[in-house]
């Protein structure tokens, strides 16, 4: 009954989007691994922000519900009707890699500052201040267009936005309270999302 709301999936788009949460699921491990090894000095969490981190859990988990119906195989037509799903996964990756790495000690999935916790504005965080929550969310909108489930972004999206929203504003609030008139100058310049929209 439901199948009529799902498309077809696309086998290239598939494999590329999926290949793309891999390097993501590496480029997590290693990053928290690495950054065990460092003296984090006396950090201030905001715990509240695991509520976060669970709504855009539950959007992600929403796209990859619903049937997968393969058709077509992998021609010549299949890839190039799937390379913009497969495009937006590439280089949400992408994104998601740069800001992880220009982050370096400061990235944590729950929300806090260090002792010598810095203001990051370089690379990504130069052009929105939010890059890795725009490239988890051009992954999870690839990966419902490569799956066929692009039906389920009229539900995932919602969620996502909200788990975001509680996220980035613990985050500011630690920000502002870290460095003051920096962030605040810094907050005025960059925007959140879109850079010079939102």
């Amino acid at each position: 009954m439901f199948d009529t709301y799902y498309a077809p999936a696309n086998l290239f788009a598939m494999g590329i989007v999926f290949l793309c949460w891999i390097e993501l699921a590496i480029v997590t491990l290693t990053s928290r691994r690495a950054n065990k090894g460092e003296t984090p000095g006396k950090a201030k969490r905001d715990n509240r922000s695991i509520l976060g981190v669970a709504l855009q859990g539950a959007a992600v988990g929403l796209v990859w519900v619903g049937p997968i119906r393969a058709e077509g195989g992998l021609t010549g037509a299949s890839i190039l009707a799937g390379l913009p799903a497969a495009a937006v996964g590439i280089l949400s990756v992408a994104l998601f890699i740069w800001s992880a790495r220009t982050m370096g000690a400061n990235w944590a999935l729950v929300a806090r500052t260090r002792d010598d916790h810095r203001l990051v504005e370089t690379g990504p965080f130069a052009i929105m201040r939010n890059p890795i929550y725009v490239a988890l969310f051009g992954l999870m909108a690839a990966t419902a267009l490569a799956f066929g489930h692009a039906v389920m972004l009229a539900f995932a999206m919602p969620v996502y936005v909200a788990g975001t929203l509680v996220r980035v504003l613990i985050e500011e609030k630690l920000l502002r309270a870290a460095f003051g008139a920096a962030y605040d100058d810094y907050a005025k310049r960059v925007k959140r999302f879109i850079p010079h929209v939102i």
